[in-house]
């Protein structure tokens, strides 16, 4: 209409330089008054004018390994999000837009591109590591240590040490990669190697089965040599024999296991003259108003439960003190020893004492290593 003076945003073919703001301020003064249907027309005109400050935006964060079509979508949409959000009273539109789309940015990289689930909370603490370490290399001519990046951040070391390890799954590199040069090898086939004790887990496992046919002695003696890695007079000295004796129990033992391997029948023990643990003895009786668990023989995992039920019945009856005597134990393995701690802990919760006495060398190590710990008689 004649007289009517109407404020649009000038097209960029008018401008030499873009003026986002004054385009920002005369969207905002022709959006006045108008009713939300008609706004469209005028929010698509400021958002096109301003698409190549966006895509300027866009291209600083190139070559870090997203496409450039997909990071100028992203600042596009930053802009949308500036436009729709923008008041002319909270000051610069040119300012607001490239906070916004830069947080845009960012936060497509912190959420989008890595190639492994990371925490939020250690994306953020991984950029913050970025930059304290170039301003600390800057300042110091040298790569900086975990604390002084701790001191920097004031934050606790071992979240700096989670942070530089996850950033190594920003973006991990392919299994299929190719190494290089005319080898047609990938990068998968450098990792991992062959297991050459793969091969002994079939030996392993038949040794294990027919150890328990052996004595328990000489089952003793092997794994205290191998596994515990003693010497022949320190065994001797625990079992109260000659090094001479354990030298031939050895002997004898592994020349029957060789034997047995590769037998399809294991032959007998010393030609069926095995000796077999002695089997577990328990025995309760009263002694004025405490409770004596007597323990012979070799307590095993068939003697566990015997054990274990008698120590509970000598709890049960709130006498002054339990008193397990083990001075006929031989031999205690873990099922005897689950019954010990079994024992100790309803004591513990009855409040009735409980002492272990009389207990013979070769068993004190292994209760002790238990937290059962014997006192000396």
């Amino acid at each position: 209409m004649f007289g009517q003076t109407t404020t649009s945003t000038p097209p960029p073919t008018e401008r030499g330089l873009e003026d986002l703001d004054a385009a920002a301020l005369a969207y905002a003064a022709r959006i006045q008054g108008l009713p939300p249907e008609r706004r469209q027309e005028a929010r698509d005109d400021l958002v096109r004018f301003a698409l190549p400050f966006a895509g300027r935006l866009a291209r600083r964060y190139r070559g870090r390994g997203e496409p450039l079509e997909d990071l100028e979508q992203v600042a596009r949409l930053g802009l949308v999000n500036a436009v729709d959000r923008y008041d002319p009273e909270r000051g610069s539109f040119t300012a607001y837009a490239a906070i916004t789309i830069v947080g845009e940015i960012k936060r497509h990289f912190r959420d989008r591109t890595w190639g492994v689930h990371v925490p939020r909370r250690l994306r953020d603490l991984i950029l913050e590591v970025g930059q304290a370490t170039a301003a600390l290399t800057s300042e110091l001519s040298r790569a900086p240590s975990v604390a002084e990046l701790a001191e920097r951040l004031e934050t606790p070391e071992e979240e700096i040490l989670a942070a530089l390890e996850s950033a190594a799954g920003y973006s991990p590199a392919s299994l299929n990669a190719p190494v290089g040069g005319e080898s047609s090898a990938e990068f998968g086939d450098l990792v991992g190697e062959s297991d050459n004790a793969l091969e002994s887990v079939d030996d392993r496992v038949t040794v294990s089965g027919l150890l328990h046919r052996l004595p328990w002695r000489e089952r003793r003696i092997l794994a205290m040599r191998f596994y515990g890695n003693q010497t022949q007079a320190e065994i001797a000295a625990r079992f109260g024999i000659s090094q001479m004796h354990v030298s031939r129990l050895l002997s004898r033992a592994l020349t029957w296991l060789r034997q047995a391997m590769l037998a399809d029948t294991p032959p007998p023990w010393q030609n069926g003259a095995a000796e077999e643990p002695a089997k577990p003895r328990i025995s309760v009786r009263q002694n004025g108003d405490r409770v004596v668990v007597e323990v012979g023989g070799d307590v095993d995992r068939d003697g566990a439960d015997q054990l274990r039920r008698a120590m509970l019945e000598a709890v049960t009856g709130q006498p002054s003190e339990v008193v397990v005597d083990l001075v006929g134990a031989g031999g205690v393995d873990a099922g005897g020893i689950a019954a010990l701690v079994a024992g100790r802990d309803a004591a513990a919760r009855t409040g009735v004492p409980l002492r272990l006495t009389r207990v013979q060398p070769a068993v004190r190590r292994s209760l002790t290593a238990a937290g059962l710990a014997p006192a000396r008689d």
